[in-house]
């Protein structure tokens, strides 16, 4: 009989790698039954998985190996026969073309098992309302969470096909106390909810599970969304490559990995980005990825490009693997200014501090092999700062100065004028390709 979560939280580190090794040696049997072409192109041969050494001298495989060479074709990840999967999806395909998905029953099963210990972290029960506050488009998304959610007993409220401030609505008149979907569209839904009147501090909405973009973690970015809705932020992480992956410590301090579902690894990565060591507790490093629980799709030590600080001795009742602070940031998002280490979550953390509520827009760009960056904020939101002596503009000039010593543009725009997202964030620009 498998062990409860409860079980599996409280396992100390050599029996959580026991676990991990019995999990894996399912998943490696698995891929040599499937002849797994994937696997067969990236090891010269089949190699014999007999110790975690062994484990360890696998390469790793990137986003361009699970993609195919064009568009058109198919990924070499799922190679099961077509009949043999039920669900299908897709990456965002912000970072190349979107890649399709493909889930088993049993795969399917797996996800909405690791979410469950996002829902325990988030405390729902059976007497919450959901709004599933996304598109239901392809994009794998809260698709996963609806399923979890349906499972726990709880209503779930689908939001998909409407207007923002519809789906508020909506979620007033369901008396939703659970809304799942990114940072970027819970502060969305604030600036709606303030042009309309609507006070969200008075609905019953106490949580808000987020996903898909690094910052619920980020305390400047959870107090900026968390004091207009008066509700917990509950961030969540996961990619459609690998599945649904962490979930919050107890503090909101940063998250926990599913180390009962995914062996992480973390490298400090080099000047060309590439692993050169294994990161010590607390550096910024890469993390590495394999899944043990979606035999249809198994991903093998997978880069994920995700940002995080490891720790291990953290205090914390739960054993597994505290990331600090949750991710703070993507590997091909990094700006270097002045030999100064930034990422997109640094900077809108920035600028929650001075208006919590802005639309804004950041551009990176590069003259003369250098770094450059850019603040685009729209003129509505001026007024909205906490000291009312300067304006926004200003005070972010400064800001930027006083926490990364750097001298960075604030260009005010129309009111209105910047792009807004119910998915990823579009608040990131990166012209450095073009620019350079």
């Amino acid at each position: 009989m498998e062990p409860s979560r409860t079980e599996l939280l409280s396992l100390n580190r050599d029996q959580l790698r026991q676990w991990q090794w019995e999990r894996l040696q399912t998943v490696w049997q698995s891929i040599q039954s499937q002849n797994h072409p994937l696997y067969q192109d990236i090891f010269e041969q089949s190699p014999e998985l007999t110790d975690w050494d062994a484990f360890e001298a696998l390469p790793f495989l990137t986003k361009t190996d699970l993609l195919g060479e064009t568009r058109d074709q198919p990924s070499k990840l799922f190679t099961l026969p077509r009949g043999d999967y039920t669900r299908t999806h897709q990456t965002s395909g912000s970072r190349g073309w979107p890649m399709p998905i493909f889930d088993t029953p049993d795969d399917w099963r797996w996800w909405l098992d690791c979410w469950q210990y996002v829902l325990d972290a988030a405390k729902v029960t059976s007497s919450d309302t959901a709004m599933m506050a996304f598109s239901f488009g392809p994009f794998i998304g809260f698709w996963t969470a609806n399923d979890a959610l349906v499972d726990r007993g709880c209503l779930v409220v689908p939001g998909g096909g409407l207007s923002s401030l519809a789906r508020l609505q909506l979620m007033l008149d369901r008396r939703c106390t659970v809304v799942c979907c990114t940072p970027t569209y819970a502060s969305h839904l604030i600036s709606v909810a303030k042009e309309n009147g609507i006070d969200l501090r008075d609905s019953p909405v106490s949580r808000l599970i987020v996903a898909g973009e690094p910052g619920g973690s980020v305390p400047d970015i959870r107090r900026a969304i968390e004091k207009p809705w008066g509700a917990r932020v509950i961030d969540h992480a996961g990619a459609s490559e690998l599945g649904a992956w962490g979930f919050p410590t107890a503090d909101d301090s940063g998250l926990h990995v599913i180390e009962s579902q995914f062996i992480a690894e973390f490298f400090v990565l080099d000047k060309n980005g590439n692993p050169q060591r294994r990161a010590k507790p607390g550096e910024a490093s890469e993390l590495v990825m394999t899944n043990l629980g979606r035999l249809g799709g198994p991903v093998i030590r997978y880069r994920t490009g995700d940002i995080v600080r490891p720790v291990w001795q953290h205090g914390l009742d739960c054993g597994f693997v505290k990331l600090d602070g949750g991710v703070i940031g993507r590997a091909d998002d990094m700006l270097v200014i002045r030999g100064v280490n930034v990422f997109p979550t640094s900077i809108e953390a920035i600028v929650r501090q001075i208006a919590p509520t802005a639309e804004f827009r950041m551009i990176a760009t590069r003259k003369d092999h250098l770094d450059q960056l850019s603040i685009e904020l729209e003129r509505d939101d001026l007024n909205d700062v906490r000291d009312e002596t300067a304006s926004a503009a200003d005070r972010l000039k400064d800001a930027f100065r006083e926490h990364l010593a750097l001298r960075v543009e604030i260009h005010e725009v129309a009111a209105g004028s910047l792009p807004r997202s119910e998915g990823k964030s579009k608040r990131f620009v990166d012209r450095r390709g073009a620019d350079s």
